[in-house]
């Protein structure tokens, strides 16, 4: 199963896989971050696809056509703001980004999944949190999948999410 999860500091957007996860805002108009990357990368049929969703709440996941990257698929899913007091039961909502983000994956047959740290830009989501959600999150789904990849943009989001991975491994021994 651990064979199944890879952790690589990368540019998500230069993955040849079957669908990216981006850190979207709720318009999913491109913003900031990975989110703009991906808007960039894809071309402007990707903001049209995205005006015709309608938006996107927090903690739930739509899909795309990965129109200009080597990705066929981009999955849009919000994380919460993790300083914004008025949002309640945080780590459930980021917790969500992840399991219905690989649940849409599922539904459209799709194998190969790439996540960035999502939240951990400025959304502000502390790097244990995001680490934690995330490892957990992929092994939980690992065997519905061919390869999950977790992307860090960042040398230390890469780190804290090796040394939490390998935490993970040690404990469950497998």
């Amino acid at each position: 199963m651990k064979e199944k999860i890879e952790i690589i500091k990368d540019d998500i957007t230069n993955l040849d896989v079957d669908v990216i996860v981006n850190a979207a805002n709720k318009w999913l108009m491109g913003g900031g971050g990975v989110d703009g990357a991906i808007h960039r990368k894809a071309g402007d049929l990707l903001d049209k696809a995205c005006r015709d969703l309608n938006g996107c709440a927090t903690g739930e996941a739509k899909i795309t056509p990965g129109f200009n990257l080597k990705a066929k698929y981009i999955i849009h899913t919000v994380a919460p703001v993790w300083t914004n007091p008025q949002v309640k039961d945080k780590e459930n909502l980021l917790r969500n980004c992840y399991r219905n983000s690989y649940k849409l994956a599922l539904e459209n047959n799709l194998k190969t999944i790439a996540f960035p740290c999502l939240g951990a830009g400025i959304y502000q989501v502390p790097i244990d949190v995001s680490a934690k959600i995330a490892v957990n999150e992929a092994m939980n789904n690992a065997l519905n999948f061919t390869k999950i990849i977790l992307v860090c943009y960042q040398d230390n989001d890469y780190e804290y999410y090796n040394k939490y991975f390998k935490e993970v491994i040690n404990e469950k021994d497998i």
